[in-house]
């Protein structure tokens, strides 16, 4: 089925996710924070990239397979976690899940997702479990158990989210959380009745509004009312203390989400992380911050080979990995490029992107003259 989408790019599937969202769902999707620029500004460090490739190499023979914490891995790129996939698809998480398995590659579950993490691990495959705090600390170290218990090798801490970012077009479209019908709101989703049907009236028929999922059943809220006291996500008041306390208490590999300046990386090494995320969260959070291309080689100058680098905020092409592994990363995380697909096709969304992100990876490293990822380097730059 994934074939027969008749969509040749991400842009493909990111416009017919835009025919099928309302428009409020859409802009929770696609948009950024403020004027957008961070959104902007990581697609131009993209696109201010060029090549000088090699010819005569003999490039019958791609090979993208890498290994990330210890194990092979077939392309340098795994899934990201973003919390809004049951209301993109019915169990959003869980077609997520199953495409990256099926894709041999990881996938990050969400603590903020609507599918209890047991489930999500089930669906098989390579799991990483991204952690937001609660302000009921105990909530998140029992949460952290059940990910471990559950096979998760990887934690992600996301860190560049200390305070709500301002997303003005949540008061404008009247799509906020808890999510409410309103005058607003009303007509754009009736509007949409394959999402309509697809989404909230499954979820209506098979037991409830989705919520909150990884909490206590006492503390668990549905999407249309406020979270319980205590079960906020609350990062204000984290530290480097907490985090060493973190560390000490996640027996997996530890990865820090949302680094931007070189000395943050240095204490990460110190801290003894086992990998961290150049992100701006794509955009949505600071909408002043660098690129996270632009900031990677200052990074990967101060950490060296000591930590497994990732960058996420703006692919869309398997040129963009190709540009994020020659200066400097070990891999990429994916995020709205497989929720594109999703929006627009469920599971077989998601597989479509992935093989596009594959296969434009293949093809851009053939037409570079470079036969593995080992060969990608600054030289590659134009």
């Amino acid at each position: 089925m994934a074939a027969d989408l008749a969509c040749y790019n991400i842009a493909d599937l990111r416009l017919r996710a835009q025919r099928r969202l309302p428009h409020g769902v859409w802009e929770y999707l696609e948009r950024g924070v403020e004027d957008e620029a961070a959104m902007a500004r990581n697609r131009a460090a993209f696109d201010a990239v060029t090549f000088r490739p090699r010819v005569l190499r003999g490039v019958h023979a791609i090979d993208t397979r890498t290994t990330i914490f210890g194990r092979e891995s077939p392309l340098p790129l795994a899934l990201a976690p973003t919390g809004a996939a049951g209301l993109l698809w019915h169990e959003g998480d869980l077609a997520l899940a199953r495409a990256a398995a099926e894709a041999g590659l990881p996938f990050t579950i969400s603590s903020a997702s609507t599918i209890d993490v047991e489930q999500i691990a089930a669906a098989g495959g390579r799991q990483w479990f991204q952690l937001y705090l609660w302000e009921d600390r105990a909530l998140s170290h029992a949460v952290l158990e059940r990910a471990w218990q559950s096979g998760c090798e990887a934690l992600f801490v996301t860190l560049d989210m200390s305070v709500p970012p301002n997303r003005e077009y949540i008061h404008r479209n009247g799509f906020g959380t808890p999510f409410r019908l309103n005058a607003r709101n009303t007509l754009d989703v009736l509007t949409h009745p394959r999402w309509l049907a697809g989404v909230m009236g499954r979820y209506a028929l098979s037991g409830g509004i989705p919520s909150q999922a990884n909490l206590p059943d006492r503390l668990r809220a549905s999407v249309t009312k406020g979270a319980h006291p205590g079960a906020l996500f609350k990062l204000d008041n984290l530290d480097w203390e907490e985090m060493r306390a973190l560390r000490d208490r996640w027996p997996g590999k530890l990865v820090l989400k949302g680094i931007l300046h070189p000395a943050d990386a240095e204490e990460a090494v110190r801290l003894g992380a086992d990998g961290i995320v150049v992100s701006n969260h794509g955009g949505r959070a600071l909408d002043s911050a660098i690129a996270p291309l632009a900031a990677l080689p200052d990074i990967r100058s101060a950490v060296s080979d000591r930590l497994t680098l990732f960058l996420d905020s703006g692919i869309r092409r398997g040129s963009d990995v190709v540009k994020a592994l020659a200066q400097g990363a070990d891999a990429v995380l994916v995020g709205r490029a497989p929720l594109y697909g999703l929006s627009a096709a469920g599971q077989p969304g998601v597989t479509r992107a992935l093989s596009l992100l594959a296969e434009e990876l293949r093809r851009t490293m053939a037409l570079l003259g470079t036969r593995s990822l080992a060969e990608i380097d600054l030289e590659l730059i134009g």
